[in-house]
């Protein structure tokens, strides 16, 4: 080393140098090089968060330098952000942008062209991406929900064939309308005395023990005791919520900290987790007593992973947690959101019942409901979709884009991009649907032409367009035609529109409180 210094010293060129630069790095200059840096990173990343340049192509929200759309975002109100969204579309058209530190930058866009060519048309340069995947870990784990490439190919592929059997839906029927009986059993109890009864309380139960019967093989007994909570369910519940705020939020994990919640997330996930595994330990001690009809748990025990190996109890416990999730909220969430539609205190939305409990008594005579039935309800159906319309069971999605892509306009798209799209926001697009759009209306439904795929979203589009499509409308269809027939509800607050929660799925935040009637099946509705 001493050595080495000693040449360089004798070097004539190196003692140059070294005079030079230590003329030139000052304590001042260098302060004054750093402030040219600094106002070049600001001047680069000036309305983005640090390592995303700017885009000018795309408008959007005006963001802060380095830290882009944050203060926008941990700002918002939880309970207006599908709301803020419908605005910014509004404001800024059909494709805007944001950026989240942590999140990365968003292209959000609602066009049906531009849908369709993410979802279906380049469905493989879009995947739900590690961030997704990290972030909804406690819930789903592996399963499908958040699963891409050969994974979640081989698990849509064993998924299909249950739903795509024949036999299987006409049993869904029956089941149905055993767990519906249970409902009128409790609602029997309750009209006509004036008290509340939790509508989409109720609702949770009977889709949970409605899916549970037919996936799993066993009902988890939610409506033997309906007036109970389940430790289960409420633990689900408050994890997507918590799970989804932390995916959009990036003080999410501040705010736990702050009012001491924090650790409310490992407990729900041990809860969820251990519910599943003694699904799991109970069907491997038992075996399925019917061996003639293999429901979805039976079907992913009996197959092998990709390597040929069995799956393992963890896998089939995200199994679960996933469909629990597709085959449970979403449909529990949408008949809550349909019968506050239909009972607001709105001329129109009478006449609505009106046209349902006319064509249930017409079709149903008395009787209970069939798979061939159920598609004779027309109205009802078209109930339902409209329902969906306007208040998606996933409000709200995003995929990242895993190779560079042009989306149609000609809008570039890079990879770790992610995009984003609100079937709530496109519900609520009068270029869609016509100037009124924010109108519940079924007739929409039936003029005898159905929208594109694209336009209405509420199932998905593409590869991933859901499987339970035709199991959630007779399921929904199957409850509410038995309600129609026995009881009458009024909502407790029928002004008001019911406030929903921050979630991954659409949640009324404080449930659906109604009172409950005996049909009196001499008058008219």
């Amino acid at each position: 080393m001493t050595s080495t210094l000693a040449t360089l010293s004798s070097n004539p060129q190196f003692v140059a140098l070294a005079s030079l630069l230590t003329k030139v790095l000052t304590r001042s200059n260098i302060s004054k090089a750093f402030g040219v840096y600094l106002l070049y990173i600001i001047l680069r990343y000036r309305n983005s968060i640090y390592g995303l340049p700017t885009r000018t192509d795309i408008p959007g929200p005006r963001g802060l330098p380095l830290i882009g759309n944050f203060i926008l975002v941990a700002g918002m109100r939880r309970d207006r952000l599908l709301q803020r969204q419908v605005e910014n579309h509004r404001k800024y058209g059909k494709i805007y942008t944001m950026t989240i530190p942590g999140v990365g930058r968003i292209v959000n866009i609602s066009d049906p062209e531009m849908i369709d060519h993410v979802l279906r048309i380049n469905f493989w340069a879009y995947e739900k991406g590690e961030y997704l995947r990290k972030g909804l870990a406690p819930l789903v784990g592996g399963g499908i929900f958040a699963a891409d490439g050969e994974h979640w190919k081989w698990q849509r592929k064993l998924a299909s064939h249950i739903f795509n059997v024949k036999a299987f839906r006409t049993y869904t029927s029956s089941v149905f309308v055993e767990e519906a009986k249970l409902v009128i059993e409790y609602l029997s109890t309750k009209a006509g005395s004036g008290e509340v009864v939790d509508l989409q309380e109720l609702f949770y139960k009977f889709t949970l023990d409605s899916f549970g019967e037919i996936a799993f093989g066993q009902s988890f007994g939610c409506l033997n005791k309906p007036a109970e909570a389940v430790p289960f369910a409420v633990a689900f519940d408050r994890l997507n919520a918590a799970l989804s705020e932390r995916l959009f939020v990036p003080t999410a994990v501040l705010k736990e900290w702050w009012d001491g919640t924090y650790g409310q997330v490992e407990k729900d996930t041990q809860t969820v987790n251990e519910f599943a595994y003694r699904v799991i330990r109970e069907r491997r001690e038992n075996a399925h007593k019917n061996s003639d009809r293999k429901d979805l748990m039976q079907l992913f025990m009996d197959t092998q992973d990709d390597k040929g190996n069995p799956l393992s109890d963890e896998m089939l416990k995200d199994t679960l947690n996933n469909f629990v999730l597709a085959g449970r909220d979403t449909t529990a969430q949408a008949l809550s959101w349909t019968f506050y539609l239909m009972h607001r205190e709105q001329a129109a939305d009478r006449r609505i019942v009106k046209e349902l409990v006319d064509e249930t008594d017409r079709l149903l005579q008395g009787g209970y409901p069939t798979y061939e039935s159920t598609k004779e309800q027309k109205y009802a159906e078209a109930c339902f979709h409209e329902t969906l319309r306007l208040y998606p069971s996933v409000p709200k999605n995003v995929k990242t884009c895993v190779e560079d892509d042009v989306l149609p306009g000609g809008y570039k798209i890079y990879k770790n991009e992610k995009i984003g799209w609100s079937p709530w926001a496109m519900g609520r697009d009068t270029s869609l649907w016509g100037l009124d759009a924010e109108v519940y209306k079924p007739e929409r439904w039936l003029s005898g032409e159905k929208p594109p795929q694209a336009k209405f979203v509420a199932f998905h589009v593409g590869p991933r367009t859901c499987l339970g499509q035709q199991f959630a409308t007779i399921e929904a269809i199957t409850i509410m035609s038995m309600l129609m027939q026995k009881f009458t509800f009024e909502l407790v607050e029928p002004k008001l529109e019911p406030a929903y929660l921050p979630a991954l799925t659409l949640p009324m935040a404080h449930g659906l409180p109604v009172r409950v009637k005996h049909r009196n099946l001499t008058q008219s509705i």
